[in-house]
């Protein structure tokens, strides 16, 4: 590891991965994916981590010196069917999935290139080299057709859309730019408390597949769950992800290799 730590002790290739004084942002963490993030970056020592909006930017670096992650877990599902999608539906599901990770790759790249001395805080260090991670919660339905109604599908291709053309973008700022796409996850939602037009959720209940479905269609034969989910985003906010910008993890169980014609979302 000698060859590729910094001499920093707040280093984004911390040979332990630990967070230890990053200044994280999360915005959808009242939503199951989101909270799980929440919990995983913090468990790794995130000294804060905020439920914001790009509007707070100037409040957090003005509070803490420094921005570090910035996690998109926002999203909207929509309606099912393009019978049902209005264009106000339409809006509000761009608005949730792709221009929150647009607006995050044009305004969180300037705060995470400030520097900062030692702050009085918990887990603070020094922050002496421009660099930063953000991470877009996207979903399968970003590369694939039918998981769902078409304002998710398209949305969804267009915030994978954000991550791709931010390799250029951030090319030489030191902030990388990723997306984690979960497949059929348990969010803990039956089907008697879900709002079928999707305006209120960000995925469907699991329950909405049969388990003889599940076994049949994915690898792993069971939904997945926001901690595995939050797993992978904590895992591309630390420093064992520091030579991946650009990427899209597929977390689906194996779902969309297995059975690309009948991805489960």
């Amino acid at each position: 590891m000698a060859g590729i730590e910094s001499k920093s002790p707040f280093s984004p290739y911390r040979a332990d991965g630990k967070l230890y004084g990053f200044v994280c942002v999360v915005t959808g963490a009242t939503q199951p994916v989101g909270e799980a993030i929440v919990a995983e970056l913090a468990a790794h020592g995130a000294a804060c981590v905020y439920d914001s909006t790009l509007s707070l930017v100037d409040d957090i670096l003005n509070a803490w010196g420094r921005l570090d992650v910035w996690v998109c877990s926002s999203g909207l599902l929509g309606p099912p069917s393009i019978t049902n999608t209005t264009p106000a539906d339409l809006q509000k599901c761009f608005e949730a999935n792709t221009y929150a990770p647009f607006f995050a790759l044009k305004y969180a790249p300037p705060a995470m290139a400030k520097l900062c001395e030692k702050r009085n805080y918990p887990n603070a260090e020094v922050k002496d080299v421009a660099y930063g991670s953000i991470v877009v919660v996207g979903s399968v339905a970003g590369s694939y057709g039918g998981c769902w109604g078409p304002a998710y599908t398209m949305s969804s291709h267009a915030a994978l859309g954000v991550v791709r053309s931010g390799t250029t973008v951030l090319k030489g700022t030191g902030v990388r730019i990723n997306c984690v796409s979960p497949g059929q996850i348990d969010v803990g939602v039956d089907l008697k408390n879900f709002d079928m037009r999707g305006m209120t959720s960000q995925l469907p209940p699991a329950n909405l597949q049969s388990k003889e479905s599940q076994h049949a269609n994915i690898s792993l034969e069971r939904a997945g769950l926001p901690t595995e989910v939050a797993r992978v985003a904590g895992f591309l906010a630390s420093g064992f992800s520091s030579y991946i910008t650009g990427a899209n993890l597929v977390v689906d169980g194996g779902a969309s290799t297995m059975c690309p014609v009948t991805v489960p979302v």
